[in-house]
């Protein structure tokens, strides 16, 4: 009678044996609070129809994942799974319009926007007001698998590894200078020697732009001038005006693009324009700003934010990257597997160690 009793009881056990077994288990890194990242286990995500599974191959490190693990990152909560310039293969896909499938390498756009809001029905959807990006909003590709709708892929089998996981920091650089609208023969400031500010300089100089590059560490200016090839480099100081004003006889510049996000050099940047310029804010800052208003009144100035990027942002990135008119291999400059992540990534933080762009594979 006992045995009896006990036979449902077994019988359960060996299904959730069963079902254990089934399981599969993937890795991912969490930033539990600033300062703080920790490697866990999980089980694998499962999706739903209009839904890609995607195995993460490689996660770019980019200045919003160092500003959180800082504890300044604006629009931000913890914990959060970070990451969202992501080289990814689908693992799993319904058939679909796009007519990709199984095994391809895709791009993620890692914004995910409502199509309802007046930006989403004017076609900037950047800058929807519903906008949740992966990695700051909502958990992102710090993990061996991610799920997303099929709506955020763009093919990207012409890439290798290094080239998918740039694209999401140059498409800002190239939607910023769209921003400005650009043309041949214009002189314009990077500030900043960053991952964002290299990709303006180089996307600029593709359309015949004169690029004077900014910042304040020698070796990323060395870096902007002998990789780029941009063609002025100054060290910030205050002596950076006059520099400027002797390169351009005194013109300035008809556009000056900010690539930091840190106060004082936002603050800084209508020293550098000319009169009936752009000053085009591209890096974020969480506090206030203040800007002289009789200086930039005088100037007629065109301040313009430069938020996210497009489709369009992203394809041309692609173009120009199967081109081969990027420098991939010394753009990315540091490289570790998700099991050692989280012994280098403070070293990343300094820009003395020589880092642009560090990535981690998954």
């Amino acid at each position: 009678m006992l045995i009896w009793a006990s036979l449902p009881y077994f019988e359960k056990c060996k299904a959730t044996a069963r079902n254990y077994q089934n399981t599969l288990i993937m890795k991912y890194i969490v930033c539990e609070k600033p300062g703080e990242f920790v490697l866990k286990d999980k089980e694998e995500p499962k999706r739903k129809s209009g839904e890609v599974l995607l195995r993460v191959k490689k996660v770019g490190i980019c200045g919003t994942d160092l500003h959180a693990y800082a504890g300044n990152q604006a629009f931000f909560t913890y914990p959060r799974i970070l990451g969202h310039e992501l080289a990814t293969q689908i693992v799993e896909i319904d058939k679909n319009d796009k007519g990709i499938k199984a095994g391809d390498n895709v791009v993620i756009m890692p914004y995910l926007n409502c199509n309802e809001c007046i930006a989403c029905r004017n076609g900037k959807t950047n800058c929807c007001m519903s906008m949740r990006v992966l990695g700051i909003h909502i958990d992102g590709g710090m993990q061996e698998k991610i799920i997303v709708p099929i709506d955020l892929l763009i093919p990207a089998q012409n890439l290798n590894d290094n080239e998918m996981a740039v694209v999401e920091p140059l498409a800002i650089g190239a939607h910023a200078i769209r921003r400005a609208q650009l043309q041949a023969g214009e002189t314009i400031v990077v500030i900043g020697c960053g991952p964002i500010g290299i990709g303006i300089m180089k996307l600029a100089q593709l359309i015949e732009v004169k690029v004077i590059a900014i910042d304040m560490n020698q070796q990323r200016l060395d870096y902007a001038k002998n990789d780029i090839g941009v063609d002025y480099v100054i060290k910030g100081g205050p002596d950076a005006v006059e520099k400027i004003k002797e390169i351009t006889q005194g013109d300035m510049c008809t556009a000056v693009f900010d690539a930091t996000g840190h106060k004082d050099a936002l603050e800084s940047g209508p020293e550098y324009m000319s009169h009936g310029g752009r000053y085009i804010l591209v890096g974020l800052s969480k506090g206030e700003l203040t800007f002289t208003h009789p200086a930039i009144h005088a100037k007629e100035t065109s301040i313009l934010c430069s938020r996210n990027a497009t489709l369009e942002d992203f394809e041309h990135v692609i173009s120009v990257l199967s081109n081969g008119d990027f420098p991939i291999d010394s753009f990315v400059t540091h490289n570790v597997d998700c099991t050692e992540m989280i012994e280098h990534f403070d070293s990343w933080l300094d820009p003395a160690n020589g880092v642009i762009k560090a990535t981690v594979n998954f």
